[in-house]
């Protein structure tokens, strides 16, 4: 079965990324692989608090996702899975996307500020020609109705 990787972040743009990997999966066969990166934290040489923000980290991470695979149950009939890995965004994004030969999609949603459309799509999109996969980017202000119309 072909998935869609998509990175969940606490980023605006993140909502249409999920939206259009869910309804993209349920319009052809494929499932979902939410990823969650957790960053190396600054104190990490303190054992006991760099555990206990990690386990934290992990429960947000994971709350979040429950919202998220909700409404892809429910709305788009797609059962997503979770990923969690720790240390830098592109290189677990790019290790996730090797680990699974079943991805076959990344979806990233473009911020819409001026500064960009965002660190991942710009590092990623730099390297897209050397990817094993597609990247499809969704642009962040796109709306629900413009999605379920191009999907």
């Amino acid at each position: 079965m072909r998935k869609f990787l998509v990175v969940l972040d606490d980023s605006r743009e993140c909502l249409n990324a999920m939206r259009f990997a869910a309804m993209r999966a349920a319009k052809t066969g494929g499932g979902v692989t939410i990823l969650s990166v957790i960053e190396p934290e600054e104190f990490s040489h303190w054992i006991g608090v760099g555990e206990v923000m990690r386990d934290e980290a992990r429960e947000r991470i994971e709350a979040h996702y429950e919202v998220f695979a909700k409404w892809m149950r429910d709305r788009q009939g797609v059962d997503p899975e979770l990923v969690i890995r720790e240390g830098e965004p592109v290189p677990e994004i790019l290790g996730q996307i090797r680990d699974d030969p079943e991805i076959g999609v990344l979806v990233l949603g473009a911020g819409t500020e001026k500064s960009g459309p965002g660190p991942l799509v710009t590092q990623l999109s730099k390297g897209a020609g050397t990817l094993p996969i597609p990247i499809t980017i969704v642009p962040g202000d796109m709306s629900k109705e413009k999605l379920e119309a191009i999907t």
